[in-house]
């Protein structure tokens, strides 16, 4: 079974390719994804890799964190499901209180 890992501290200058290269040190390497934001396609200085065994999951959190990549110490860490609790957006109202019947402004 798969394990996937949150990567923080990275780069702004990391590539997918350059994480995946990292941590294909601790194993197989399944997915490597620097995220970054959607308008201006720069690293948001996180991401994810994906390794193919919890075994080799937890071999790369306990070598990995804290060593250095492209000048940056990384933080690395199983990755926690998303939790949408608290998140933005949603919802669908419009920002308008109903009370009686009647749409308050």
């Amino acid at each position: 079974m798969s394990m996937k890992l949150y990567v923080g501290g990275l780069s702004f200058d990391t590539t997918d390719d350059g994480l995946r290269v990292f941590f294909e040190q601790t194993g197989t390497v399944e997915s490597a994804s620097v995220i970054t934001d959607r308008y201006s396609g720069r690293s948001r200085g996180f991401g994810f890799v994906e390794m193919s065994t919890n075994a080799e999951g937890r071999k790369a959190i306990e070598e990995l964190s804290g060593k250095m990549l492209d000048g940056r110490t990384l933080t690395v860490d199983e990755a926690k499901p998303r939790s949408r609790e608290g998140a933005p957006g949603g919802g669908g109202g419009s920002g308008q209180q109903k009370r009686s019947g009647r749409m308050r402004w």
